[in-house]
């Protein structure tokens, strides 16, 4: 397994959605058997106005998500800091060194959180590490029973974001299962065959599917032990990957790094949907 994360990084501002990843965090941080990184950040201005006091000026709700952690996994290398700077970029920088940042949702509805909001967002769009988005309720990483699913789109699956997947899948002894949606509008097929719409939309979701199966076979190869499901679906990305969050331990998406050098990198029309509505923890893997 050619897992690169060293430390799993979570951002926490004492919102229930920063405690319910940091939580998410934690089981997760014991699977992969790497230490635990609580990061607060503080604005410039906003009560540190020395950055080497940072370590020293622990808000009370991480000390007492640090002291939970003691108690219920002894077994887990947990610290907790303080640090002055821009939320975003202090999170972001921190994930990307360690290979994983965490952050909160609130899942169904706007992604929220007193400072950790402004930047979840912009971290699944940017940052250059995989970024999970954890809502209030969702399971740790052992805890739920509806495996990983990955969301794929087009000819060309991503490398990056199916070895994510299987890692995960892996990690957890759970299924993997790969859903590509339609992601055209709806249209009505026109064809001069004596066979009928249904019969050619069928016949084209069958050859996505073997498509999407042949994508799938390296990896099935790299981990024999994933049990795998192909599906492509007749209607639309977003409705596919939502209905599909509601009983997966994690939704793993894709964000394709811009065309041109100068665009700012953003998550697609279906991530972003998803990252907003979906009802448990979303990993928003970039790739080329």
């Amino acid at each position: 397994m050619s897992d690169s994360v060293s430390v799993v990084v979570v951002g926490v501002d004492g919102s229930a959605e920063s405690a319910a990843a940091a939580r998410w965090a934690a089981s997760d941080a014991l699977r992969r058997r790497v230490p635990l990184r609580l990061v607060h950040v503080v604005p410039e201005g906003g009560g540190l106005p020395h950055p080497e006091a940072a370590g020293e000026r622990l808000p009370d709700f991480a000390v007492a998500l640090r002291a939970e952690f003691a108690h219920a996994l002894p077994q887990l290398d947990v610290s907790c800091e303080a640090v002055p700077g821009h939320p975003w970029s202090t999170l972001v920088a921190a994930g990307e060194r360690a290979g994983l940042l965490v952050l909160g949702s609130t899942g169904p509805g706007v992604v929220t959180g007193r400072l950790l909001g402004s930047v979840a967002l912009r971290a699944a769009g940017e940052a250059r590490c995989p970024v999970v988005l954890v809502p209030v309720g969702a399971a740790g990483p052992d805890g739920g029973s509806g495996g990983v699913v990955v969301g794929l789109r087009g000819e060309r699956q991503s490398d990056a974001v199916l070895e994510f997947a299987f890692e995960e899948a892996a990690r957890r002894g759970a299924p993997l299962r790969a859903l590509e949606g339609r992601v055209e509008p709806d249209a009505p097929l026109r064809t001069d065959a004596p066979v009928g719409p249904e019969e050619i939309r069928r016949s084209l979701v069958e050859s996505r599917t073997v498509r999407l199966r042949d994508a799938l076979a390296h990896w099935r190869g790299k981990f024999p032990e994933v049990r795998t499901e192909a599906e492509v679906s007749g209607r639309g990305a977003a409705r596919t990957l939502l209905e599909a969050s509601r009983g997966a331990d994690l939704l793993v998406l894709g964000r394709r790094a811009p065309a041109h050098p100068m665009a700012a990198p953003k998550p697609g029309p279906v991530a972003h949907a998803v990252i907003h509505h979906a009802h448990g923890p979303v990993a928003v893997v970039p790739h080329d």
